[in-house]
């Protein structure tokens, strides 16, 4: 574990690093950002959203928060959203979670007080309408990496459901938005879902359990 004295340490040596890389790198980036991707992931210290997809600096626009909720009065997520698809013009927006997230185990098991009981309402929510889905799982872990998931997938529901995600979208723009979940077990990230333009988000919304058991015999 690095105490903060070793940060500045740490910086110097990558300074040096992408310097002796590409001389250019750094005169580049006081041109200005155009990268093609809206990050939005939990604040977790575990889920570095550059080192897990090795990315450099000035290719993810990045907003990250407990548990990586959508909140449309969260002015800052809101900000974040506007500028990244109406000024820097982002063609993916990535909704990322991660299994064994503390914020949802906190839902789960009910322990939350204070200031992060409000900011996880929203969580709440999600566990009401997939109650069957999350207590279906064998376990504990199982609940909450389930629970994981059926955030995952609403929390991309409420982006998309967004006036500026559905202005952009009747402009035409060229916008996909991606559901993932990063396993801090062995490093991989799950695709779960995508939405764009012609996604229909009133059935996708509907518990999974539901539709599949709407789904014809052999699909």
């Amino acid at each position: 574990m690095k105490s903060y004295q070793q940060l500045i340490l740490s910086n110097k040596a990558w300074v040096q690093e992408i310097t002796e890389q590409d001389p250019q790198f750094f005169k580049r980036q006081v041109g200005g950002q155009r990268p093609e991707i809206l990050w939005i992931g939990c604040s977790d210290s575990r889920v570095s959203p550059d080192q897990i997809t090795q990315t450099l600096p000035g290719e993810m626009f990045i907003h990250r928060n407990i548990a990586n909720l959508v909140h449309a009065d969260d002015l800052n997520f809101m900000s974040v959203l506007q500028y990244a698809i109406e000024v820097l013009e982002v063609q993916h927006i990535v909704l990322c979670g991660h299994y064994g997230c503390g914020g949802i185990r906190a839902v789960l098991e009910g322990r939350v007080q204070g200031p992060i009981a409000e900011w996880l309402e929203n969580a709440n929510g999600v566990r009401t309408r997939h109650a069957h889905e999350i207590e279906s799982q064998p376990s504990e872990d199982a609940k909450v990496n389930r629970f994981v998931e059926c955030n995952v997938r609403d929390q991309l529901l409420d982006v998309a459901r967004t006036d500026i995600v559905q202005a952009a979208f009747a402009k035409g723009k060229a916008l996909q938005l991606h559901g993932w979940v990063y396993d801090v077990s062995d490093g991989l990230i799950k695709p779960l879902l995508e939405i764009d333009a012609a996604t229909d988000l009133d059935v996708l919304s509907r518990p999974q359990s539901a539709l599949a058991a709407e789904m014809p015999e052999g699909l």
